[in-house]
């Protein structure tokens, strides 16, 4: 445990660090839309690298590099779609969102612009796609758990429910204290943090292992194919490996952040940052993944965990090749993409819970001041739900994020671009196509998925059919409804 002392160290002083943010952001969050949304006003840089941040969960330097690590390059068909759906998701959704929620009475979720945009009287939007957000988000939360709990399991040797516990109460404490500023402002710095491990890792593990004709006689030796792209993939499958981009339209811990800039101006400067950090990180994710296999095949007595567990092929390369002290830095970025991701997640639910259920059924006259309080109190609420379904120490990060990424990507992608670009979609059309994406990823999720199709395409697709279907079948929207639209639509192109 001697050799772990200088690792230990830099986690503490870095969940001290995160911790005192919250505390600095708590003094700046003076009411409701304070600590949800930060009162709109991030700046071009923090919104790119905290919608960056919150996006590139534990799966990035977990996940990821241990898929690559298991099957070669064919798995970067993945972050080759992510990338893809990225950039569209910046340029056609993130300036239009930022000012038609603004102009749909300053909505302050998803839920609430949905009520707001399709002047839903009887709120039965604001409901069914809260639910919605609560399931997905129960299963997001539990996968960012779960990373949580195997990087304190593998670096310090504890248990895994001691570090399920562990991981998160370092997440809850500054999101309850600080909400969404202080979620936006570690984001920042993290995201800082991960580019930084995932710059340097492969380069090291790279050197580590000789030359180039080296590393290629042992990826040849140890992994023939681990360069083919099209390795035992069909079409089908790498369809289904891009359409993790289609993802990103649906995403609420994204698209808050959108919500949450300072102006549509600002969207462009955060569009080419986020992208450039994003590609960036992406890379290094397959690169450590990818040179993990010669690495390992070099020196197969270390190899033990990583065959148990690929996901670990990160850890164990930084564990193996960094000095403590700097792989105290270095593992403190799989922490940094673990408490950035969950910790949005959190604070969405937690708001989509305050504003769309407490708020709206319970206490319509209730004060600032109660809100933040309620709202600090849903997240531990919330928490406690995801380290329950985090219990199973099998559970696999990778897996966990698909489903609830497809769920999220089917039932708000289609609803969230149709409801900016086309003034003629209906109440009816947005609750129909919204039930059909988030009920065809769960059905196909269980009975279909011998087909090895994504459970996002069919979602998707038949979402949006059905969206377009409903409305055309339905009476033209009112003038309450056209007018906001028009009115959002004229604002935006006079703000670009």
């Amino acid at each position: 445990m001697e050799q772990f002392n200088p690792t230990l160290i830099t986690f503490i002083f870095y969940i001290i660090a995160m911790v005192g943010i919250g505390l600095y952001a708590y003094k700046a969050t003076s009411d409701f839309s304070d600590y949800i949304l930060g009162g709109r006003s991030l700046g071009s840089f923090v919104t790119a690298l905290s919608a960056g941040a919150s996006d590139m969960s534990g799966w990035l330097l977990m996940g990821l590099p241990g898929a690559i690590y298991l099957s070669g390059l064919s798995e970067a068909w993945i972050a080759i779609g992510l990338i893809i759906g990225a950039w569209l998701n910046w340029l056609l959704v993130a300036g239009r969102l930022r000012v038609h929620t603004e102009v749909q009475h300053n909505a302050l979720t998803l839920p609430d612009y949905f009520t707001s945009r399709f002047a839903d009287h009887k709120k039965i939007l604001r409901i069914t796609s809260a639910m919605i957000i609560l399931i997905f988000f129960a299963i997001y939360c539990a996968s960012g758990m779960v990373a949580g709990a195997r990087l304190f399991e593998s670096i310090f040797g504890m248990s895994y429910q001691t570090a399920l516990w562990i991981s998160a109460i370092a997440t809850i404490s500054y999101v309850c204290i600080g909400g969404f500023l202080a979620i936006s402002w570690t984001d920042t710095f993290q995201a800082g943090l991960m580019i930084f491990a995932l710059l340097l890792t492969p380069v090291i593990t790279f050197l580590s292992i000789g030359d180039t004709t080296q590393v290629m006689t042992l990826l040849e030796t140890a992994r023939p194919a681990a360069f083919d792209m099209f390795s035992n993939l069909s079409i089908v499958a790498i369809l289904s490996l891009m359409a993790w981009g289609l993802g990103y339209f649906g995403q609420p811990h994204i698209l808050v952040r959108f919500m949450a800039a300072d102006s549509v101006k600002s969207i462009p400067a955060a569009r080419r940052i986020g992208m450039t950090w994003m590609i960036l990180c992406l890379g290094g994710a397959v690169g450590a993944g990818f040179f993990g296999i010669p690495y390992f095949a070099q020196h197969p007595e270390l190899a033990g965990a990583v065959t148990q567990n690929p996901e670990t092929v990160f850890m164990e390369l930084t564990k193996i090749l960094f000095n403590p002290w700097i792989a105290g830095i270095i593992l403190a970025a799989i922490l940094a993409a673990v408490m950035s991701t969950l910790s949005c997640q959190l604070l969405v639910c937690s708001s989509t819970l305050t504003e769309d259920f407490y708020k709206t059924f319970l206490r319509k006259n209730a004060s600032q001041k109660e809100l933040v309080w309620v709202g600090r109190l849903m997240v531990l609420a919330i928490a406690v739900l995801a380290i329950i379904l985090a219990g199973n120490p099998e559970s696999k990060v990778l897996g966990l994020v698909s489903y609830a990424w497809a769920g999220f990507g089917a039932a708000f992608g289609p609803l969230i671009i149709l409801s900016l670009f086309w003034k003629r979609m209906t109440l009816n059309g947005a609750l129909a196509g919204m039930i059909t994406g988030a009920v065809v990823v769960i059905l196909w999720k269980n009975l279909f998925a011998e087909t090895g199709i994504y459970e996002i395409i069919p979602g998707f697709i038949l979402a949006w059919a059905v969206i377009m279907l409903v409305s055309l079948m339905g009476k033209v929207p009112g003038r309450e409804v056209t007018d906001r639209f028009e009115e959002a639509d004229r604002l935006y192109h006079e703000q670009k």
